[in-house]
């Protein structure tokens, strides 16, 4: 990709054991997610990744949910430092939204684009800037994976089995190698890795 400034997109999903990124009622349900959002090992891996970053890259939906929960706890005095942490960066990071319907942004520090992520990202890559965080973000994250525009790609396992639903992974993905950065485990078999794409 040309005028490449070293920054990384790098991604990040909550997954079952069997693969999905939400339960079968579809892509709202994730009551599997909340026992284990809050274990030590999901807070340091969460932490471990938006340190690096300086953008923030969204789909609508998602930024709507999360700019709808996080400013608050970054003042919450009562919240797990490594909370308060996160929701600062947040707020205080460049958002990019990517929407078809939004026009202006409801949040300080945003920007609606209404292209393909993989452009979104190229420009982004140009920019001067730390890494482009893609979170949660599953309609994102897929068509990034299809464009091969991952360089970091970050998973947390979270030990169930949910039956049905939608995956992360399609089939036709571009071929590739990835190395292990790192692994963590902790309460009830939850499990972090931290992937790059090598070739």
């Amino acid at each position: 990709m040309n005028g490449h400034t070293g920054r990384r997109v790098v991604t990040n999903m909550s997954l079952t054991l069997d693969g999905r990124y939400a339960g079968p009622a579809g892509p709202h349900d994730l009551g599997w997610v909340m026992p284990y959002a809050t274990t030590d090992v999901a807070r340091d891996h969460l932490s471990e990744l938006w340190r690096t970053a300086t953008t923030a890259l969204l789909g609508r939906v998602n930024a709507e949910g999360f700019m709808g929960y996080w400013p608050p706890v970054a003042d919450d005095g009562s919240a797990d430092a490594r909370d308060r942490g996160f929701a600062s960066w947040l707020v205080e990071a460049e958002k990019v939204v990517l929407s078809g319907t939004l026009t202006d942004p409801p949040w300080e520090r945003t920007r609606v684009e209404n292209a393909p992520a993989a452009d979104v990202v190229d420009r982004l890559k140009a920019e001067e800037g730390g890494d482009v965080l893609v979170l949660s973000s599953a309609s994102v994250i897929r068509a990034l994976l299809a464009a091969d525009r991952v360089d970091r790609l970050a998973l947390m396992i979270f030990p169930e089995f949910v039956g049905g639903g939608p995956r992360l992974f399609d089939d036709g993905l571009p071929t590739g190698k990835w190395s292990l950065v790192s692994h963590t485990a902790g309460e009830h078999g939850t499990v972090g890795l931290v992937y790059d794409r090598i070739g």
